[in-house]
């Protein structure tokens, strides 16, 4: 068993279509998922967390609906999720549930995950469901998506779910059993690769389309996914889902890993030194400054002023009473919230407020250091 899949902790597995619908009758493979929720128990048992990206709304709602055959009008396919997603939310309910286990829907678009606050919000909500033993169950919200903002498939939602969420290990179940270096389909001398250290040209070029008619992606996607993966620390592998307890099958047949650089933490704090534009600042007293140093959390407390326009996960600058920058953070709090309990304990929150929020005004893993404090 690779260390990737051993020790990763936190899980994001991703279903297509064509391995949870029935191309033929439109109809949902029981067996299927009942032996995919089992693999997922045996993991929950090994206190690992688990968020699935689920397909097959639409492919169940097309049948239910009886649409015709082929691409469906976006209006088409919007009314198909919106039936569909009620039957498939049922399903996962059902076999979780039987297991003891509770299921948690979660929708999702686009800019859920590309607009600082409602990715927060999207980040925030997950977190909570994964430290109350829930499995959230995510999709693209077809209902509302459209054809200019919608993600296209779900491979590259798993990756930004499992970016969003600081995945240790994403799991792309596909009709093929990994990367191969030629369509294997279609060319007999097509090998699969068992680790892909880096995603060059070369690997990008072996690319071909393998999707079915169920499924959006192919093979394309999957990079374009396994490139957002690595970028943010987590590790992706492609394994088949074409058989039953297809989670246990991956320990034994493997598949194709490609491997990230660095952990997730490592690469999301890269990611708020260099690349997000600061909104806002925050101004800390001594003792603030010191526990910072040690590895902790900012508290309103510490803080004596602030300065700019930001909203609830903008990134801010961290500076001590002489203007020196000591680091760069995600606010949990708006500007004008932030006003209002700087200098005050934590406690006092709610009562400031009139909403209990987050006790610390920037998590120490939404912030980077930029020296010794």
């Amino acid at each position: 068993m690779r260390p990737e899949w051993s020790e990763a902790k936190r899980l994001v597995v991703k279903i297509g279509s064509s391995l949870l619908v029935d191309a033929a009758t439109g109809t949902l493979k029981a067996a299927w998922l009942q032996s995919l929720c089992d693999d997922i128990a045996a993991l929950r048992r090994g206190d690992k967390e688990i968020i699935v990206v689920s397909s097959g709304a639409i492919a169940l709602g097309r049948n239910a609906l009886k649409l015709p055959k082929g691409a469906l009008k976006l209006e088409d396919s919007q009314a198909a999720a919106a039936v569909g997603q009620i039957g498939l939310a049922h399903a996962y309910e059902e076999v979780f549930r039987s297991r003891g286990l509770v299921a948690a829907q979660v929708l999702l678009t686009l800019g859920d995950t590309e607009e600082r606050k409602r990715y927060l919000n999207a980040r925030t909500t997950i977190a909570r469901l994964l430290a109350l033993g829930a499995v959230p169950v995510v999709n693209e919200n077809d209902t509302v998506a459209t054809s200019e903002i919608r993600y296209g498939d779900n491979d590259r939602l798993a990756a930004r779910v499992a970016s969003m969420m600081s995945a240790d290990c994403l799991v792309l179940l596909s009709d093929v059993d990994g990367f191969y270096t030629a369509p294997p389909g279609s060319n007999a001398d097509a090998r699969r690769l068992d680790e892909v250290a880096e995603i060059t040209p070369e690997i990008e070029a072996m690319a071909g389309d393998v999707g079915s008619e169920l499924s959006r992606g192919g093979m394309v996607t999957k990079i374009e996914a396994a490139k957002i993966a690595v970028a943010a620390g987590t590790h992706l592998v492609i394994a088949s889902g074409k058989v039953l307890n297809p989670l246990a099958a991956l320990c034994e047949k493997g598949g194709t890993w490609f491997l990230a650089r660095s952990d997730p933490v490592a690469a999301r704090k890269r990611w708020i030194a260099g690349t997000l534009e600061p909104k806002g600042a925050l101004v800390v007293d001594a003792g603030a400054a010191a526990a910072l140093a040690s590895g902790k959390s900012l508290l309103p407390a510490g803080v004596t002023r602030i300065a700019g326009r930001f909203d609830r996960g903008d990134a801010v600058v961290i500076r001590n009473g002489d203007g020196h920058e000591l680091g760069r953070g995600l606010a949990a709090y708006g500007h004008e919230d932030t006003k209002a309990i700087i200098g005050r304990k934590s406690g006092e929150i709610a009562e400031i407020l009139g909403y209990r929020g987050d006790p610390e005004l920037i998590h120490r893993d939404d912030m980077v250091l930029k020296r010794k404090v």
